[in-house]
């Protein structure tokens, strides 16, 4: 499943990660694999396994599912 870029840079910035978000915004495609970006979700500190769990609001409120 693809995660839209904007998610996991409002989840960055949500826990004040503001320079981890800025080099996401530079680095990630539009749209994030978690499998096929796993080594830059690991360099930001985002585990790819939890990266829908911790999204804040749900996977559902999110992704717009």
């Amino acid at each position: 499943m693809e995660i839209p870029k904007d998610k996991i840079l409002d989840l960055l910035r949500e826990r004040g990660e503001h320079d981890k978000a800025e080099r996401a915004d530079q680095e990630l495609p539009d749209r994030v694999d978690p499998e096929r970006d796993r080594g830059i979700l690991e360099q930001l500190g985002i585990d790819p396994q939890d990266l829908l769990g911790k999204l804040p609001g749900g996977l559902g409120d999110k992704l717009g599912l």
